[in-house]
């Protein structure tokens, strides 16, 4: 091999781990996020998102979020249950409120893979808001501002996807600053 070759050979390398390196998946929580794993697997796995994985738990969710998918899951954080009203999350808890833990969590899923280029896309292709369908039966609206893809609920909240495009092995994850609700 000339040293020309080797060099050749080496930039070569060098831009091909480059290239692996901005494909890779963004961390979450102070995590790597492994795209072989599920949405649970990964999101075990945030420092950020220990009280949405109580309440997936509570609300007996682990083994459908473990399975085949697509799922798409707008994932909030900490800080972003924090926000609702003192008790809200330790009485949503409780075995007894486990029907509308259920249905808030099951109202951040969407029984797709959409990354958000495609969501981008349906937001221009209808003119600024695209209607959400959730597996809890919710509908939120998608909208765009300054590059952010936000969330708006049934109660007039507005989530904005802080990390997009967390791939997994069954679905993606959007990392969300609000906690999503249905309509009262």
């Amino acid at each position: 091999m000339t040293a020309r070759t080797t060099v050749i050979a080496a930039a070569f390398v060098v831009a091909a781990s480059a290239t692996a390196a901005l494909s890779a998946n963004p961390m979450v929580g102070g995590a790597p996020m492994y795209e072989e794993k599920n949405i649970v697997e990964n999101a075990m796995n945030s420092k950020d998102h220990t009280t949405l994985v109580a309440a997936v738990k509570a609300a007996g969710l682990v083994e459908t979020l473990q399975g085949d998918g697509p799922f798409t899951v707008f994932a909030p954080t900490d800080d972003a249950f924090a926000k609702l009203p003192a008790g809200t999350v330790e009485t949503l808890l409780k075995p007894e409120n486990r029907d509308q833990l259920t249905r808030i969590l099951t109202c951040h899923v969407v029984a797709a893979n959409a990354m958000s280029d495609a969501i981008a896309k349906m937001i221009a292709d209808d003119g600024g808001t695209h209607v959400v369908k959730t597996v809890g039966g919710c509908e939120f609206w998608a909208m765009a501002k300054d590059g952010k893809i936000m969330i708006k609920d049934g109660q007039d909240n507005v989530a904005t996807v802080t990390i997009a495009d967390v791939k997994q092995s069954n679905g993606v994850i959007h990392v969300i600053d609000t906690v999503l609700l249905p309509a009262m």
